[in-house]
């Protein structure tokens, strides 16, 4: 099992890591306001996906009957109705969400960009399909070669544009890549229909994930839009920037995570002393995930931003660490979301974000009297802290489970977090790590030990997957 999981990480963080590195690449070769501009790409994206996001990559897996050829066909003729309904609406809101980011003459990109959500429904559905048997190579595939294909475009790329549009035909290419490698790992022909009762069916099932969507599309560019339209396209490269470095780990070991354990969840959920064990495991997890980050930005944020992007960048430094303790906290409630939807409870995650939702209106009038960067990102973090709380109250009441186990880990993840931002604060970061390296490091690193030292349940399955594998 364990086999398994590192092969899910590696391919999810392979895939991540060629989308990091063409982010990174796009960074070096344009100024940050361009970088700024090409950034609002996957923003317009977002916009229409989360309109139309019905979770049939994850129905396909936690469905009774999914397994079923009629039931994949009518989920993929589904999957085409919304892909061409999503380009049309991205296509009709263009010219609107240009002008709200102040930049009215590139609404040409956007309705551009509106035929990706077309491409991307073409996709075939057996990559998700075949993680009901524990088969991920398809779905590893799918995640780490189109990313590459995208890099790998960049140089001829860059010998035309030498601005957003690297970044605009990136993006295209990776889609169609996808496309492509999903049909060329399927097992089964690729067939299309309408099946309104299981349109009804997915309906009931993704409404709650359909709303969880919307909520998303705020927590991951609410304040990138607030930041966009308020303080311009340069400072919104910088942001951009931070949050792209913090944000696309959290996500590699989130969704790793979120496929490994859904269906060892789904299969235990009948035996109470499993599904408890299981379920503490996914919350210590996902702890373990916002522990590390913490840890890494920490120690190492400065020297890769100066590594990777160099001097134009170094404004990123004063709120990064911040930032990865924004994205710690929102990653931290990727296990009761797990957990909860193991059990068919898609809807644990719409209630947990809420307050992050709720909190864009506080973040943008601080943004227009204060201009102030730091204080958007605090305010994101005790809204995540929140939803936090709530997700895992709502994980135990609605599956029966006991929490106190997690307690302890929490308490002490929240101390490292709290370390970490206060030696930021009263160290800058400096770019050479080894000048960086004092005793308030050491402070951070050791309470990260502990906070990783208290997670027993993690312990406990990693030791015994390594027993079983032994035998």
């Amino acid at each position: 099992m364990l086999k398994k999981a590192f092969m899910l990480i590696s391919g999810n963080a392979f895939g991540s890591a060629f989308l990091l590195a063409r982010n990174l690449i796009v960074a070096r070769l344009i100024s940050p306001e361009d970088y700024g501009i090409a950034s609002t790409f996957a923003i317009s994206m977002s916009i229409v996906e989360m309109f139309s996001n019905f979770g049939l990559n994850q129905m396909i897996v936690v469905d009774k009957d999914g397994d079923d050829p009629e039931v994949q066909k009518a989920l993929q003729g589904f999957q085409m109705l919304r892909g061409i309904a999503s380009s049309l609406l991205l296509f009709l809101i263009a010219g609107q969400f240009a002008a709200f980011l102040g930049i009215p003459d590139l609404a040409w990109a956007y309705q551009v960009i509106a035929f990706i959500p077309l491409i991307n429904a073409l996709q075939h559905f057996d990559m998700h399909r075949l993680k009901r048997h524990l088969r991920f190579a398809p779905s590893i595939q799918a995640a780490a070669l189109p990313p590459l294909v995208s890099v790998l475009a960049l140089w001829p790329l860059a010998l035309i544009y030498d601005d957003y549009r690297i970044m605009l035909v990136a993006l295209f290419v990776q889609a169609i890549a996808l496309v492509i490698l999903s049909h060329v790992a399927a097992e089964r022909p690729y067939r299309l229909k309408i099946d309104f009762a299981l349109i009804r069916r997915a309906t009931v099932f993704g409404w709650p994930l359909l709303l969880n969507g919307a909520l998303l599309f705020c927590v991951f560019n609410g304040e990138r839009l607030i930041v966009g339209r308020e303080l311009g396209m340069l400072q919104l490269g910088l942001f951009s920037m931070a949050f792209t470095l913090t944000l696309t780990p959290t996500l590699v070991l989130a969704n790793s995570s979120q496929s490994f354990f859904l269906p060892q969840l789904s299969a235990v959920r009948e035996s109470r002393e499993k599904f408890q064990f299981l379920s503490v495991v996914a919350l210590e997890s996902s702890l373990l995930i916002g522990v590390l980050l913490v840890l890494c930005v920490a120690l190492f944020g400065a020297p890769v931003i100066a590594l990777l992007v160099g001097p134009k960048y170094f404004g990123v430094l004063s709120f990064l660490v911040p930032m990865a303790v924004l994205q710690a906290v929102r990653g931290a409630k990727t296990g009761s979301a797990i957990v909860a939807l193991s059990v068919g409870r898609s809807g644990n995650s719409v209630v947990a974000n809420l307050f992050r939702v709720l909190s864009l209106p506080v973040s943008w009038l601080v943004a227009i009297r204060t201009g102030d960067v730091l204080a958007i990102i605090w305010i994101a973090c005790a809204a995540e802290v929140l939803g936090y709380l709530t997700a895992v109250g709502l994980a135990a009441m609605r599956t029966g489970i006991s929490i106190r186990q997690i307690v302890v880990p929490s308490l002490l993840s929240a101390l490292a977090c709290l370390v970490a931002v206060a030696d930021a604060h009263y160290y800058e970061p400096q770019p050479d790590f080894a000048s960086d390296l004092h005793w308030a490091k050491w402070l951070v690193i050791l309470t990260c030990l502990a906070a990783i030292a208290s997670m027993r349940g993690l312990q406990r399955y990693v030791a015994g997957q390594f027993k079983d594998s032994g035998n």
